[in-house]
């Protein structure tokens, strides 16, 4: 019990560290609307369970450094790709009816939340921390630690969907929303940029 505990708190706490995956959300749940946003949390939890079926399984990207590093540099390409689209957006808005984009589907979206899931390093990264530290435990014990991650991954993405898909969140965000989109997508040109820097530096060093 008391190693369950401590599994979820580390768990749930990195979960509330905003990263590329909430801003991905965000995005989808400001200009789609809440719906085609569980399609991004659907798709990023499935990609967590995938990652944590191959942690818990022995299998570590971090013993393949070549095949670490295209990933890190897929992951920053994926995120330029994605930034630059937030940043060309028009997005349109009605309060009564919701947000309103072209091309939002449901499945779409779940293709983004797995592709972003997959692509990153950091998740992989902590569940491999994970996975060394509860390897004693047995394969029951270790696929309910398995199922609760993955669970409660799609129960907070879901929630931040359905707080700032809100219409009453909407609402309030009227005039905001279009520089809010915009400035999702700068974030994110800049932190695929940056993996995609950082990769080219420790090659060259």
């Amino acid at each position: 019990m008391e190693q369950f505990a401590a599994v979820a708190t580390a768990h749930f706490l990195a979960l509330l560290i905003p990263g590329v995956d909430f801003f991905l959300i965000a995005r989808t749940a400001m200009t789609c609307g809440w719906r085609n946003a569980t399609g991004v949390c659907l798709g990023i939890a499935v990609a967590n369970g995938i990652l944590v079926a191959a942690a818990f399984s022995g299998v570590s990207l971090l013993s393949h450094p070549v095949l670490l590093g295209g990933i890190q540099v897929a992951r920053g390409a994926f995120l330029v790709l994605l930034g630059v689209a937030f940043v060309r957006a028009t997005v349109g808005l009605d309060v009564e009816q919701g947000p309103r984009t072209e091309s939002a589907t449901w499945l779409r979206g779940a293709g983004l939340g797995i592709t972003s899931g997959l692509l990153n390093p950091k998740n992989a990264l902590f569940y491999v921390s994970l996975a060394a530290a509860v390897a004693a435990a047995p394969p029951p014990e270790l696929a309910f630690y398995g199922a609760w991650m993955v669970t409660v991954v799609l129960g907070w993405d879901v929630f931040v969907a359905l707080v700032l898909g809100s219409r009453r969140a909407l609402a309030r965000m009227e005039r905001l929303l279009p520089w809010l989109t915009k400035a999702a997508g700068g974030f994110l040109v800049v932190f695929g940029a940056a993996m995609i820097a950082d990769l080219a530096v420790r090659i060259v060093s």
